[in-house]
């Protein structure tokens, strides 16, 4: 649905067509478990997208809402600059004279730059004796994938069913052409669950490129290098616990989002310059705002999908990072690194330890 009353351009071309899509692309950049299924399956259905350009194309969004919407840009702004520790990745943690540990927020991709840590983190996570990480599954992807195949029912139909059943005729074209661009076919992975088919079309050909010839996502990269240093590697959650926390959405919600996704095309690249570009600069909490602002007109279904998401992608799993880390935490000299998006908010992982005793400081 178009929204006429805005300035045409690059945020009205993605105006109301968004929705669930938005959220999935969230959840894509943030769930470790996802980066793993990735590579898995490329390797699985022998994708070609080693042949795909290994540099992406976007454009960031709010350049051009700066200019179109001034006012909708202000309303990001202020609602971002009313979320609690929303800016800056690297956060500092301390308690009871321990020994100082490290929060790093990161993005599961293997974009160059995101890769390229913010000063002090490097001599922080060199330091420290301990690293914690959202899984520790991600050192090993053969076991992690099998870890996941030992419940099938969470990436697979079992009843008989395909994803070919749960679209139009249209749509499965789309679905087609979109997995073909990656170099996935179609008959390879229709027996697959939407969220699963929907972690390729949510990233770029090129982060498919990149994944194909081995590139290591940040978490995964300090995961491995604890290991080889002798550190001690304590992972967060399951990769089972984490698609549990998609798979938990109604099958209407992930449908739905893999057809957004399949009709936005290319400019899902623009919402994924626009995330990282905001990532580089620490602007963390300006991140949901912004994918919000792009679907201003949705209705109480929309409303009521997103926050589900929220609680249950999101919160929830704040609740059990800060819970499980903790015990660590007290000990000093921790590296810790998550998923950005779990670092701001009133129930984000910095509010939740300060909750219980540690001081958490922006160290940027």
């Amino acid at each position: 649905m178009t929204v006429l009353s805005r300035p045409q351009g690059l945020t009205s071309l993605l105006m109301g067509r968004l929705g669930n899509a938005l959220l999935w692309l969230l959840a894509s950049v943030h769930v470790a478990a996802l980066a793993v299924l990735f590579v898995t399956l490329l390797s699985m259905t022998n994708a070609n997208a080693a042949e795909q350009p290994l540099t992406c194309g976007g454009s960031d969004i709010l350049t051009d809402m700066q200019k179109s919407d001034p006012r909708a840009y202000a309303d990001i702004v202020a609602e971002a600059a009313d979320t609690p520790n929303g800016v800056g990745t690297f956060w500092k943690i301390e308690k009871d004279g321990k020994q100082p540990s490290w929060l790093l927020g990161t993005m599961h991709i293997s974009d160059p730059r995101v890769l390229k840590m913010p000063e002090g983190a490097a001599n922080a996570y060199s330091e420290a004796g301990t690293v914690i990480v959202e899984s520790d599954e991600v050192t090993n992807e053969r076991q992690a994938s099998a870890s996941l195949l030992a419940k099938p029912d969470l990436t697979m139909f079992l009843d008989g069913k395909s994803i070919t059943d749960l679209l139009s005729k249209d749509d499965v074209a789309k679905l087609e052409s979109g997995l073909k661009e990656r170099g996935i076919p179609l008959n390879a992975v229709m027996k697959m669950k939407p969220w699963i088919l929907s972690s390729f079309v949510a990233m770029p050909p090129c982060e498919f490129a990149r994944k194909a010839k081995g590139a290591q996502f940040l978490d995964m990269k300090l995961a491995n290098d604890a290991l080889k240093d002798g550190k001690r590697l304590v992972g967060l959650e399951t990769m089972v616990e984490q698609l549990n926390s998609l798979s938990d959405l109604p099958m209407s919600f992930h449908v739905e989002s893999l057809i957004e996704m399949l009709q936005l095309g290319n400019k899902m690249e623009d919402v994924m310059a626009t995330m990282i570009d905001l990532y580089l600069k620490g602007e963390i909490g300006m991140v949901t705002p912004m994918m919000k602002s792009l679907d201003p007109d949705k209705g109480e279904a929309s409303k009521v999908e997103y926050a589900a998401f929220e609680q249950r992608v999101i919160t929830d799993r704040n609740h059990v990072m800060a819970d499980r880390a903790a015990p660590h935490l007290e000990n000093g000299n921790v590296f810790m690194a998550v998923g950005a998006l779990h670092l701001p908010g009133k129930e984000g992982v910095i509010e939740l330890l300060r909750q219980k005793g540690f001081v958490v400081t922006a160290a940027q």
